[in-house]
């Protein structure tokens, strides 16, 4: 009997480990993304200058973002909507070279350094090998090496985490004036 009951309360304990435990991840999450809606409400401007540049060339930038990290991935959607961008997110290097294997195509993509399945410097270098030349591809990550895996790979540019809205909202102004000048 009294193991029946050190058993109940083991199990008990785990339940409410597991829903604290959940209801702090979902709070986290919920406080990050408010964290940026505040600084994109700050920054309204940056989302007027962007949608009237896609506006005046009649499609929304297309983004994809790959990110294993579900904060991380969230934020940067979060942002990357607010600035009236169409994005789609995959976990890892490989269903972003499925997507472009499949001929979807992206304006500009946003890559982890290290994920499951392929890292994000192999994947740039496998889409630059398809003849995928037109596509701004960011690496970005807090890695220290980040930056040279990125660049030898084919990338255009590195950012470190935490990606900040003024070097979003500068990327997808270039990205929007060569779709400009192109279209």
């Amino acid at each position: 009997m009294a193991d029946s009951h050190a058993t109940d309360r083991s199990e008990y304990s785990s339940i409410a480990t597991r829903h604290i435990y959940t209801r702090v991840r979902t709070q986290a999450l919920k406080g990050a993304v408010e964290y940026q809606e505040r600084r994109i409400r700050v920054h309204h401007h940056l989302k007027s200058s962007i949608f009237m540049a896609s506006r005046n060339q009649g499609s929304a930038p297309r983004a994809l973002v790959v990110e294993d990290i579900k904060v991380d991935c969230v934020i940067l959607m979060h942002m990357l909507h607010k600035l009236n961008c169409e994005a789609t997110a995959v976990e890892n290097g490989k269903e972003a070279v499925d997507l472009f294997l499949e001929g979807k195509t992206f304006d500009i993509v946003f890559s982890d350094k290290d994920m499951p399945i392929m890292s994000g410097p192999e994947a740039v270098a496998k889409i630059r090998a398809m003849g995928a030349t037109e596509v701004k591809i960011v690496g970005v990550s807090a890695d220290f090496g980040g930056r040279e895996a990125f660049m030898q790979a084919g990338a255009d540019v590195f950012v470190s985490k935490p990606v900040k809205l003024e070097t979003l909202e500068s990327m997808l102004k270039v990205v929007i004036s060569k779709k400009n000048m192109s279209g």
